[in-house]
Order: C-alpha cells, then sequence, then structure tokens
C-alpha cells in the first residue's frame, strides 16, 4: 500500500539539485506549503528567491496530510484575544479565519489544479462537554460576524450519515484538496514566476557570510542577505535546539477504494469535511472521487499498511454500519509540529533568519498564508506583521517525546471515553 496522493497527483515535475555556487535575495529551506507559498509570493514580488527542499515539493507533511482546508487557530479567538491583546489577537483571529479565503483565491487566480472544493468544515462534539465547548466556539465566532451553524438531532445525522454526534459546528469557509497536487502546483507556479526551486538539495549548514548567510548542500552552496527556515515536523539540527521546540507527531491516514453510489450519499453526503474536538481526534472526508480518506492518530512511526490502523478503521466502521465493509486500498503518515501553546511558532534568533513551525494540524490554509505574510516581512521587516514573533523555548525531556506522545494519547482516549 501507499500514499494515494501519490497514486493520484499525476506525473511531478522534479528540480535539479543544487549545483555549484549561487546567490539570492532570500534563501528557504523547506518545500512544504509555508516554503512553496513564501518563493512563490517572493518571486512575484520581484525577490530573487532559491528554495532548497531535501526531497520533492510536498514531500512532507504537505502532500500526507488529510486535505481539510481548515479555517482559524487551535485556540479559540477569545483566548487568542486575551493572551495577546485586542489589536494583535483580533489581527491573528482574522488572518486564520480567513486562511481559507486566501488559499481558495490563490487557487482560482493561478488556476492550481488541485481538485479543490469550498463545502466547508464540520467540528464534531460527542459528549456534552465537547458540545458546550463547540457552543462557546460558535458564539465567538458569531460575535466576530462568522456565519457558522450549529447542527443537532436530524440535521446533524442529515449532514454526517451517522448518529455518533451530539453536536456539530458547520464553518462554511472551510473545504478540501488534493494536498499533493496543490503543493506540486505552487512549485510549478513560483517557478514560472522566477523562483529557483532545488530539489534533492538538503542543507546541512548554514553559516555566516558577511552581513548575510550561506546555506550549504552536498552539491553547493548559496549566499542571500535573509533565510526562512520552513521545515515544520520534519525539522532536522540545522538551526541550534530548533528540534527541540516542537513535537513531530505522526498522523496517520487510510482511504478506500471509491465508494458504490449508495455508501457515498450515506457518508458526509453534503461532502463538508469532518473533525472531531476530542482529546484524540479522527478526521474524514470523501474526496472527489468517492473515496473515503479517514485520519487519526497512530503508531509513532512511518505506516504502510493498514494492519497498524485497526482502531481507526473498526472506528470508522461504527460510526456507518449501515454501510458494511470498506475496501481500504491506501495506508500512509506524516509527521506534523505540535507546539506545547497549540499556536504556530514564528522566531528571528539572529538578523536575516526568520523561523515558522508549528501548525498543530491546521496546516494547509495557515501554512499558506504564513508563506505569503514571511514573504512580505522578508521585502519588507517594517511592516505590520499578523502573528507574534517568539523566542525559541526548548520544551523539556524533549528526547523522550515518542514516550510522551504515546502517553497523552492514552491518556486521551481514556477522556474521551469517560466524556470529560
Amino acid at each position: 500500500m501507499t500514499n494515494l496522493y501519490h497514486d493520484t497527483a499525476g506525473r511531478a515535475e522534479v528540480g535539479a539539485p543544487l549545483a555549484g555556487e549561487r546567490s539570492a535575495e532570500v534563501i528557504v529551506v523547506g518545500g512544504g506549503f509555508t516554503g512553496l507559498s513564501a518563493a512563490l509570493h517572493l518571486a512575484e514580488s520581484g525577490t530573487a528567491v532559491a528554495l532548497l527542499e531535501t526531497h520533492a515539493a510536498g514531500w512532507g507533511a504537505s502532500g500526507r496530510n488529510g486535505g481539510q482546508v481548515n479555517p482559524g487557530l487551535k485556540v479559540d479567538p477569545d483566548l487568542v484575544a486575551q493572551r495577546f491583546g485586542s489589536d494583535l489577537g483580533e489581527r491573528m483571529n482574522a488572518l486564520s479565519g480567513g486562511a481559507p479565503e486566501f488559499v481558495f483565491n490563490l487557487i482560482r487566480r493561478l488556476g492550481l489544479d488541485c481538485q479543490a472544493r469550498r463545502n466547508g468544515t464540520l467540528r464534531a462534539a460527542v459528549s456534552e462537554r465537547q458540545a458546550a465547548r463547540l457552543r462557546s466556539t460558535a458564539a465567538q465566532l458569531q460575535k466576530r460576524g462568522v456565519a457558522v451553524e450549529l447542527l443537532a438531532g436530524p440535521a446533524l445525522e442529515l449532514a454526517t450519515g451517522t448518529r455518533r454526534y451530539s453536536l456539530a459546528m458547520f464553518d462554511p469557509r472551510g473545504g478540501d484538496l488534493h494536498p499533493l497536487r496543490y503543493a506540486r502546483a505552487l512549485s510549478k507556479a513560483a517557478r514560472a514566476a522566477g523562483a529557483q526551486i532545488y530539489e534533492n538539495s538538503r542543507a546541512l549548514r548554514l553559516e555566516k557570510q558577511g552581513k548575510g548567510w550561506r546555506a550549504i548542500t552536498q552539491g553547493g552552496s548559496i549566499c542571500a542577505p535573509r533565510v526562512l527556515l520552513a521545515t515544520n515536523g520534519y525539522t532536522d539540527g540545522l538551526w541550534p535546539k530548533l528540534r527541540t521546540t516542537i513535537v513531530p507527531v505522526f498522523g496517520s491516514i487510510a482511504a478506500s477504494a471509491p465508494l458504490t453510489d449508495t455508501a457515498a450519499s450515506c457518508i458526509l453526503p453534503r461532502r463538508a469535511v469532518l473533525y472531531e474536538i476530542g482529546a484524540v481526534t479522527c478526521y474524514y472526508r470523501v474526496d472527489s472521487r468517492q473515496r473515503l480518506i479517514f485520519g487519526g492518530r497512530g503508531p509513532m512511526r512511518e505506516v504502510a499498511d493498514t494492519a497498524s490502523l485497526g482502531h481507526l478503521l473498526a472506528y470508522a466502521g461504527r460510526l456507518w454500519p449501515s454501510v458494511g465493509p470498506l475496501d481500504w486500498t491506501h495506508a500512509w503518515s506524516g509527521q506534523l509540529a505540535m507546539t506545547t501553546d497549540h499556536y504556530p511558532h514564528v522566531h528571528e534568533p539572529e538578523p536575516g533568519i526568520t523561523i515558522c513551525l508549528g501548525y498543530n494540524g491546521r496546516g494547509v490554509a495557515m501554512s499558506t498564508v504564513m508563506g505569503a505574510l514571511l514573504a512580505a516581512r522578508a521585502a519588507n521587516p517594517d511592516a505590520r506583521f499578523d502573528m507574534p514573533i517568539t523566542d525559541m523555548k526548548s520544551i523539556a525531556f524533549h528526547a523522550f517525546w515518542r514516550t510522551g506522545v504515546r502517553a497523552a494519547i492514552l491518556r486521551g482516549r481514556l477522556v474521551d471515553w469517560l466524556g470529560r
């Protein structure tokens, strides 16, 4: 079994590795959504940008995620405003809430072929405690003019096809897309705009070079005044201690064969995407070819078949018992970056260095808009920036992250089971 997206993305246009000595105005490290969006917007502004990717565009979580284009941060908007103040906090809320609009507008403007659909997002609650949280979230969004709708009873069952949930919030701003197609389309558009994208070109180290920086790969090097590090869940030791500021959690996904018309009419018939709000969530959607794509927490390692995803697939069966056994044809996993406060982190530890990572499972929309925001900052460091820039802080006992994640998952499942 393989990643469904690899099998359905079409032929990739792979860029040549970096060879020899080059120069640019900005170096971007990482060919996921953040890096590709930054490279695209920098090139469109006339900035000479070079991107280094260890593998190929979209190789990491950007090409392996659930394909959900979800609005907002993981933290409720009132809490964002309380923590960061009414000015910055509400700018953060507006930026994150408008991120899907930014994505879909970008797709339309550039004609990106990625099976994008703006069908909305469902946040679903199982327990009454979760439902109370969801009502609070909905009220906070409605107060800010967002047209979310709460669904319960027959209306909720009609929207989801299951009786599992006590309440759900429909948010029309969201949707879905084919993430690997999207990454490759961003890469193609960035090249067309003038960005230099070097694949199979891992940045081995960064060195001070006068007032700027030099990124060194196995085949060559690039010098530039500014560097953007956008490595997220696959962050390595390129920048000292950066990898200890996030937890690289594995998400696992299975995809079914195309559903029959009868089954497809039972599972998310309106084609909104859904994610649960429990301590250990699952998320799913029915794609444009009527495949059920079902994800959640799995083993903290790469997954290549469904043998290790029994709990996920059994849960899918409980959601729609009338559909019967599904034919699961694909299984895969990828690493996403989690932060302890559930916010994306932007750091500037040295002049000319900007780092952005940690989307906490909200990466498709947020990473795209953050790439554009970071591109604007690289072009004009004095411009208004709608996210906080913070100091790097290592997570205590980071070396034991796998053990900690496993324990957190077990605890989360117990909390969800108890309905707390």
